[in-house]
C-alpha cells in the first residue's frame, strides 16, 4: 500500500471510528458443561478430526478479568488455536459475583470451585487428569491447588503467575503499605470494585492510556490493527468485582504475609508447601511484565518438589506477549508440544523441539533439576 493509499484510510478510519462495529470476543464455538453459583465451566468444541490427545486442558483465567482474553478473536485465539491442534479444550468463566457473594472465601473459589473444574474436565481424558494452565491470579490459584490437590493434576503450567509477593513491584509496595486501608474498603464496598482495580493496574503504567492513543492514530490505516485493538479494549474494561471476603485472605496471606514463600498459607486448613508439587510444571516468565515482574514468577520452579519442571523466560508484558500474533506462533505451539510430550507419561522429563523457536538472544531458560 502506497504512503497516499494509507494516509487516505488513516483519516477515513479515525472519522468513521464512532461507527465502527464492535469487535466480535469469544466466538470460538464452545458449550458450558458444568454451571455453579455465578462461574461456569466452558468446553470447546473439538476440531472436525476429533481430539488427539488423551489428557484434557484446563485454562484458569485471573478472577478480575473475563476468561475470553484467551478466546480473543477469530485468528486471535489461544482456545481457537489450541483446539486446532487437537486438544481437548476447557476455560473457567468466574461470572460476575452480586452482592451475596461477599463471604464468598477464597478457600471456596480454589478447593471447590476450581477442584470442580479440574474433576469435570479430567474426567473427559483416559487417565483422568487434566493439563492444569493458570494465567495470572488463576495461575496463583492453580498453584495453591496442585500443591494441595494434586490427585487430578496431570501437569502445571504458571503463565505469568505470582507466587512471592514482596517483590518491589507497585502492586506489592501499596498493598503492604501502612496507608492501605483493607479492612475499610471492605466494609465499605462488600465486593472490591473493578473500577478501583483497574485504576490500580493503571497506576502502574499512567501514561498508557496517551501512548494507545498515539499508536491508534499511526496504525489507523491498518483494519485488521484497528479490529484487534479495540478487541482488547472491549476485554480490558469488561473486568468484575473481586468478592470482599476472598480480597481480604488474598492480600493479607500473600501480599502481606507472602505465605506462599514462608509456607504460612493454607487451603482449607492444610498448609500449601510448594514442595510438594511434583507433576510437570512449566513456568512462563515476561521480562517486561509490570503486573506480575519476573521475580514473583520465578521463585515457583526452585521451590516446587518436581524433578520435570521447565522455566521460559521472554520479552514483552503481562497481556501483550500472550495474545499477540507472534505468541500464537511461537509461545503456545510450545505450550502445546509441552503438552503433547507429557500426555501419555506424566513422569517422563522432555525436550521440547518446538521450544526452539523462542530461543532468542533476550530470552532464557531453566531446566530440570537445575531450574
Amino acid at each position: 500500500m502506497t504512503d497516499a493509499a494509507k494516509e487516505q484510510r488513516r483519516w477515513r478510519n479515525l472519522l468513521g471510528m464512532v461507527k465502527r462495529p464492535k469487535p466480535v470476543v469469544g466466538a470460538t464455538p464452545a458449550d458450558v458443561v458444568h454451571r455453579e453459583n455465578k462461574w461456569s465451566l466452558l468446553r470447546y468444541r473439538a476440531r472436525p478430526e476429533g481430539v488427539a490427545y488423551a489428557t484434557p486442558v484446563l485454562l484458569v483465567p485471573s478472577l478480575i478479568n473475563r476468561h475470553y482474553v484467551l478466546d480473543l478473536q477469530p485468528g486471535r485465539s489461544i482456545a481457537e488455536a489450541l483446539v486446532a491442534r487437537g486438544h481437548d479444550v476447557f476455560i473457567i468463566d468466574w461470572g460476575t459475583p452480586g452482592p451475596e457473594d461477599r463471604l464468598l472465601s477464597f478457600d471456596t473459589i480454589t478447593d471447590t470451585y476450581l477442584g470442580r473444574a479440574i474433576r469435570v474436565a479430567a474426567q473427559h481424558g483416559a487417565r483422568a487428569k487434566a493439563h492444569v494452565l493458570g494465567y495470572c491470579l488463576g495461575g496463583t490459584l492453580a498453584v495453591v491447588h496442585a500443591a494441595v490437590r494434586p490427585a487430578h493434576v496431570a501437569t502445571l503450567t504458571a503463565l505469568a503467575a505470582p507466587v512471592a509477593f514482596h517483590d518491589d513491584g507497585m502492586l506489592s509496595l501499596w498493598t503492604r503499605s501502612k496507608g492501605f486501608d483493607l479492612g475499610a474498603m471492605i466494609d465499605a464496598t462488600g465486593n472490591v470494585p473493578w473500577q478501583l482495580m483497574q485504576a490500580a493496574f493503571q497506576m502502574l503504567r499512567p501514561t498508557l492510556p496517551l501512548s494507545k492513543a498515539a499508536h491508534v492514530v499511526d496504525r489507523a490505516w491498518d483494519d485488521e490493527f484497528l479490529d484487534g485493538f479495540f478487541a482488547l479494549e472491549a476485554w480490558g474494561n469488561d473486568n468484575v468485582s473481586f468478592p470482599g471476603e476472598a480480597y481480604r485472605r488474598y492480600i493479607e496471606g500473600l501480599y502481606r504475609a507472602d505465605g506462599l514463600m514462608r509456607e504460612t498459607f493454607t487451603l482449607s486448613g492444610e498448609p500449601v508447601l510448594l514442595r510438594n508439587i511434583t507433576c510437570p510444571t512449566l513456568a512462563v516468565t515476561f521480562a517486561h511484565d509490570s503486573i506480575v515482574p519476573e521475580e514473583s514468577a520465578a521463585p515457583l520452579i526452585a521451590r516446587i518438589g518436581s524433578t520435570d519442571k521447565e522455566r521460559v523466560h521472554l520479552p514483552g508484558g503481562h497481556v501483550g506477549a500472550v495474545i499477540s500474533r507472534k505468541a500464537l506462533a511461537t509461545l503456545w505451539p510450545t505450550i502445546s508440544a509441552w503438552w503433547a510430550a507429557h500426555d501419555a507419561d506424566a513422569a517422563a522429563p522432555v525436550v521440547v523441539a518446538e521450544a526452539a523457536a523462542l530461543e532468542k538472544p533476550k530470552a532464557k531458560r531453566a531446566r530440570g533439576r537445575h531450574a
